[in-house]
Formats: structure tokens, C-alpha cells, sequence
């Protein structure tokens, strides 16, 4: 499949095609991540769960802030 990259405003990107969203379940809004392996580039979807779970890392790194602290001494 090939896609051109377009001018965006100030920047470029590429247009997505809808049955390759809809394959992998990603909609407008949704997180990908961007990998570079070997000149070759992949986007990959970022999981509900990582997103989840580094949240939950904020929360408790936030909430024991001085006991990590202390700890890292």
C-alpha cells in the first residue's frame, strides 16, 4: 500500500486509510506510537491498559511521594 505524505498546516503527515483503522480497531483520536527499527517506520497502538496502568503509577508515585523520596536516599 502507498501513501503519500501531505502538508498539514505547518507540519506533514500521512492519511490513514479507514479499512486499515477499522482493522485494527483505532478511530481519530487515538494513540500510536511511533517506532523507527531498521529504517523501517512502525506505528504501533498504544493499549488501554499501559495508558491505565501509567496512570495508577502517577497516582501512587504521587500519593507516597515522600516515603519513594525517603526511600531513595
Amino acid at each position: 500500500m502507498n501513501i503519500t505524505i501531505r502538508k498539514i498546516g505547518n507540519s506533514e503527515g500521512i492519511i490513514i486509510p479507514k479499512e486499515v483503522l477499522d482493522r485494527l480497531g483505532l478511530k481519530a483520536g487515538d494513540s500510536v506510537e511511533l517506532k523507527e527499527v531498521d529504517g523501517i517506520v512502525q506505528l504501533v497502538p498504544e493499549t488501554a491498559d499501559l495508558a491505565e496502568q501509567l496512570k495508577a503509577a502517577r497516582e501512587g508515585m504521587k500519593k507516597y511521594r515522600i516515603a519513594l523520596r525517603e526511600l531513595a536516599k
